[in-house]
């Protein structure tokens, strides 16, 4: 299916193991690298991460959330390694753009089912068990790296309250 897609570009390079936390739920980010990778498809853009449909959350550097819909130029988003350090980076530009998306559903351990909407294209990369993978390439029952909190938000901040999300 076709959906608005957004690409935050910052204002620094990212390293090869960077990129951010994204998703559907603000409980449960997925991993997506910066586009680091070289690709036959395209040359690399080392201070870009393709997050995602505009309805998702991206964290911000004091641990909240925004809407990717919402960031612009001189906001700051925060930037993790596969380690979880973390760091803050500005934002460029924002560019949204149609294009063709699928939809990533994990399960906690706990069981736990949270999702994000994804660009469908072999330059979008998760960090799995298995290292770097292309969103095209990922199959039922493989691992991605997700950062899971079990906490409701309310404008971007934790709070504590039961809201259902599905």
């Amino acid at each position: 299916c076709i959906r608005d897609s957004v690409c935050v570009d910052t204002g620094t390079l990212l390293d090869h193991d960077e990129g951010m936390l994204v998703g559907s739920m603000a409980r449960g980010l997925v991993f997506v690298h910066g586009e680091t990778a070289e690709s036959p498809y395209v040359a690399s853009r080392p201070f870009r991460v393709n997050a995602g449909a505009v309805h998702a959350y991206v964290r911000t550097p004091d641990g909240g959330t925004k809407y990717l819909s919402e960031l612009q130029s001189g906001d700051e988003v925060q930037v993790v390694d596969l380690e979880g350090n973390t760091r803050e980076a500005i934002v460029g530009r924002v560019k949204i753009e149609q294009r063709p998306m699928f939809r990533v559903a994990l399960e906690t351990e706990s069981g736990d089912r949270v999702e994000t909407l994804l660009q469908n294209a072999e330059t979008i990369k998760v960090a799995s068990a298995a290292g770097r993978k292309a969103v095209t390439d990922l199959e039922s029952g493989d691992e991605i790296l997700l950062y899971y909190e079990d906490t409701a938000r309310h404008f971007g901040e934790a709070v504590e309250e039961n809201i259902i999300e599905k």
